[in-house]
């Protein structure tokens, strides 16, 4: 798979049709978390409303109370006559009231629960990645792993750390896993950026993603997916640590 291919693997799953409950919610949420994932870009124009409501398979109607929600949390902008439409808004750190109130939606068995299944999917894309890509298809792993290790921002930390596992699970070749892994993130959201926010545990992060990166490129698929599983469950135990504080 090439390089391009996997990044058009982790964009196409964002626009893939929502879930059948709660579909203004569901909208909110995947284009919200892709936006704060970095999935999409600071100013960048989305699909025109027919076509979007089309990608997420819902009705126009639905769509726009989304796009109404988004442009309430300052994600979303729209510019009306020509040239017009709705543009991506990255706000410089997620909203304090957003993140803390999906922290205190979950439990800490629901975080565990979270994690279990968030290191299963981390783990079978690893392996799978090192059965199926080629070195020269991780660039996008390898820039995101490197912009981690020098970002300075807590909610940009927040953002390449989630985008990673779902490039992770792009290069894997499997657009059902992509798909599972923003759908989690949609869950997740924001929240690692509370545990990023330290420097140690950031260079550690890093560090790890560096070595399931090269794991993968050397084919040693059981050791990506022990390495994608181990920091995954590491940033879950501090998010439950944090929860424990509220």
């Amino acid at each position: 798979m090439r390089q391009d291919e996997i990044e058009g693997a982790a964009r196409k799953a964002v626009f893939s049709p929502v879930d059948n409950r709660a579909r203004v919610e569901a909208v909110v949420r995947r284009i919200g978390d892709a936006i704060e994932l970095g999935l999409l870009t600071d100013g960048e124009q989305l699909p025109g409303e027919l076509e979007l409501a089309g990608q997420l398979g819902v009705s126009t109607v639905t769509l726009r109370e989304a796009l109404m929600a988004l442009r309430q949390q300052g994600l979303v902008t729209t510019r009306r006559g020509r040239g017009g439409g709705s543009f991506v808004s990255v706000p410089e750190v997620p909203a304090a009231d957003r993140l803390t109130a999906r922290l205190r939606g979950w439990s800490t068995e629901e975080l565990r629960d979270l994690g279990d299944h968030w290191a299963a999917l981390s783990g079978a894309a690893a392996r799978l990645a090192a059965q199926r890509t080629e070195g020269h298809d991780l660039r996008q792993l390898r820039r995101t792993a490197d912009e981690l290790a020098h970002a300075q921002e807590a909610a940009v930390r927040g953002r390449l750390y989630g985008r990673f596992h779902v490039e992770l699970a792009a290069a894997a070749q499997s657009a059902r896993l992509t798909r599972e892994q923003v759908a989690l993130q949609s869950e997740v959201g924001a929240l690692p950026c509370l545990v990023l926010a330290d420097d140690a545990f950031r260079e550690e992060v890093a560090d790890r993603h560096r070595a399931v990166i090269s794991a993968v490129q050397d084919g040693a698929h059981a050791t990506a997916g022990a390495l994608a599983e181990r920091c995954v469950r590491e940033s879950t135990a501090r998010l439950v640590a944090v929860r424990l504080t509220l």
